[in-house]
């Protein structure tokens, strides 16, 4: 759907790199090897998203750091874009806020790094139906055509996880706020 609008694979490999998890920060080099393309192609899209404001750099060492400007007027817009186009406002809508005493969804693996997949990778924390929740990500991989790999903790056995029991930070993709 995206590449209809933006022809540009390198374009979209930054959007989604950027404005899927505000948190990511990233520089040229390390792009280059993420996404397989080269570095002049890179840099011109990088360029053109910080001329226009979208992305905030700073320098550390010698390497210049990217990051999604989130105080820019069209974050929001561009991130709810790239949320839908990835198929996790479907997920949101369809399983999240119908499984029962479910307190957060988290996002991990390559989508919470920014990078795009055939799967989407979550960890749901509660205590929920399970056998609903195999029936809801069955129909939502049905609607995003993606593949859905999840984990289950209730709230005890998430909180004594540590950071390094993940490959990324994991992104809050849902709270329960009742």
């Amino acid at each position: 759907m995206i590449e209809a609008l933006i022809s540009s694979k390198t374009r979209v490999k930054v959007l989604l790199k950027f404005f899927l998890n505000s948190a990511t920060i990233s520089y040229l080099r390390g792009l280059e090897v993420e996404f397989g393309d080269s570095t002049n192609s890179i840099r011109v899209e990088l360029n053109k998203f910080e001329a226009a404001g979208l992305l905030s750099s700073f320098s550390k060492g010698n390497k210049k750091l990217f990051q999604a400007n989130t105080e820019h007027p069209l974050y929001n817009e561009i991130h709810n874009i790239i949320l839908k186009y990835v198929g996790i406002d479907r997920i949101i809508t369809n399983v999240a806020k119908r499984l029962g005493d479910l307190d957060k969804v988290y996002l991990v693996g390559k989508f919470a790094r920014g990078l795009d997949s055939n799967i989407i990778d979550l960890i749901f924390v509660g205590n929920i139906d399970r056998d609903y929740l195999v029936k809801l990500i069955t129909k939502v991989e049905e609607l995003i055509s993606r593949k859905v790999r999840y984990l289950v903790y209730n709230k005890t056995e998430f909180e004594e996880l540590r950071e390094d029991d993940f490959d990324t930070k994991p992104l809050l993709l849902w709270k329960n706020d009742s």
